[in-house]
């Protein structure tokens, strides 16, 4: 082989659809050129991975980055770079900003804003609505979308559509995979009643399980009825989980690092900090959402990064918002079940790389493979570090997860062959695209 490389990764054990081994990997204008052996002469650059894995780039698909409209809390700069601290190369951004984002315009303002200001590569979800319904074919095709959101159950934001024929105008008309925040609207406006002032224990009771699973048996038989895909979110409850395996032809499932790791009991340690939508809710729930992952009916990981500043979760519940921080966190937390033997790295890459890429269509990312963007992801997953405030990059500057050790950490973050971050700095200047989706050719 006489071909040269901007850049050549070398020994590193690469994981992938074919397994893991120790491969040399040569990049050429961002994109995967040549897997296997390749002498350093060769090279431009050329960036030692002994010791470390180096994965395909990991992709999360749920964020909110609160700009245009909350940037105090966040903006597209700051949620990228903590993306790419915590080993993440791609986001799908969430549409419940101010303006939300419903119509073209708002959309293509989102993308000027995201061009190489975010350090990672990025696509924004399309709020659908009862106004919208009737566009939302031409909306999902447009450049720099991932798709149609729909929130059935109110979270941060007031995109609403609550009731079967409004949701049925939407996936009448979709040809991409629209994605659902699936809790019923109208159970949690009876049971306003439960929650208890100044007790965020008292959300999971507020919005419990029925909410959760009354919603997705409706919205999957909207599915099952107009033949849309769908993708449920954040999936809360272990009653959804022999549900949704039932009817995988049109559905796939995420899951977030919070409601596997963390249980009701946390409150009490964490108070509104835990406050999310769906919420965390008792063990048996966590571990039903594992055996969801065990059984491959969670399709997908992704963080439901939606931070607020501390002052504002510090108000007592229920005047306290939801959401936390997560982007920066998906890796380490998740690498450190794999330390603990609950999940396996080639499962991992599966949910974060190869599952995205598979579910949405995009093109050119979510595996290492000769032709496609030199996306990567390195991890020393011997390396035991302590999660902390400091460390993390988002203007929220706070975590759930502070004070706690994982073994497997991110050491480097590489986008479209350029090593973004490395070591837990950021080394280059941002350059991130809008992501291209096969569905579309955009």
């Amino acid at each position: 082989m006489t071909d040269t490389f901007d850049t050549v990764l070398k020994n590193g054990t690469v994981v992938n659809h074919d397994g893991e081994g120790l491969r040399d990997i040569g990049i050429r204008d961002g994109r995967i050129a040549f897997i296997g052996q390749i002498a350093a002469e060769r090279a431009g650059e050329v960036v030692d991975c002994a010791g470390l894995h180096i994965l395909p780039g990991v992709i999360d698909s749920q964020v909110h980055f609160r700009e245009p409209g909350a940037t105090h809390k966040e903006d597209l700069e700051t949620g990228s770079r903590a993306a790419v601290l915590g080993g993440v190369t791609t986001v799908f951004e969430m549409p419940n900003t101010n303006p939300l984002t419903t119509d073209e315009a708002a959309l293509a303002d989102k993308v000027a804003r995201a061009r190489h200001r975010m350090h990672c590569d990025f696509a924004f979800w399309v709020g659908g609505t009862r106004e919208n319904a009737a566009d939302v074919a031409e909306l999902e095709r447009l450049p720099g979308a991932a798709g149609i959101k729909v929130f059935m159950g109110s979270s941060t934001g007031s995109l609403l559509v609550e009731d079967d024929e409004g949701v049925r105008s939407i996936l009448k008309r979709t040809r991409r995979r629209a994605a659902f925040h699936s809790e019923d609207e109208f159970r949690l406006r009876e049971r306003l009643g439960e929650r208890v002032e100044g007790d965020p224990a008292s959300h999971p009771i507020w919005r419990d399980e029925e909410a959760a699973l009354s919603c997705t048996r409706r919205l999957v038989a909207i599915a099952e009825e107009v033949g849309a895909r769908i993708h449920v979110l954040h999936i809360s409850t272990a009653e959804e989980i022999p549900f949704l395996g039932q009817h995988k032809r049109l559905v796939t499932a995420e899951a977030t690092p919070h409601h596997l790791t963390m249980t009701a009991d946390d409150y009490r340690r964490l108070g509104t900090l835990l406050q999310m939508n769906p919420p965390v809710r008792a063990a048996r729930h966590r571990d039903g959402i594992w055996e969801g992952i065990a059984q491959g009916i969670i399709d997908v990981l992704g963080s439901d990064h939606a931070p607020h500043t501390l002052e504002e979760k510090a108000k007592p519940y229920p005047a306290s918002p939801s959401g936390m921080t997560g982007v920066q966190t998906l890796v380490p937390v998740m690498l450190d079940h794999v330390a603990n033997g609950r999940l396996s790295l080639q499962r991992f890459v599966d949910l974060t790389s190869a599952g995205p890429q598979r579910i949405f269509g995009i093109a050119g990312k979510g595996r290492i493979a000769t032709g496609y963007d030199a996306d990567l992801t390195v991890v020393d997953l011997k390396r035991r570090r302590t999660i902390e405030n400091s460390w993390i990059g988002s203007r929220s500057q706070w975590t759930p997860y502070d004070g706690k050790a994982v073994t497997g950490w991110p050491v480097g973050t590489i986008v479209r062959g350029a090593r973004v971050m490395w070591e837990g700095e950021i080394v280059a200047a941002s350059r991130g695209e809008a992501v291209r989706f096969a569905e579309t050719g955009a």
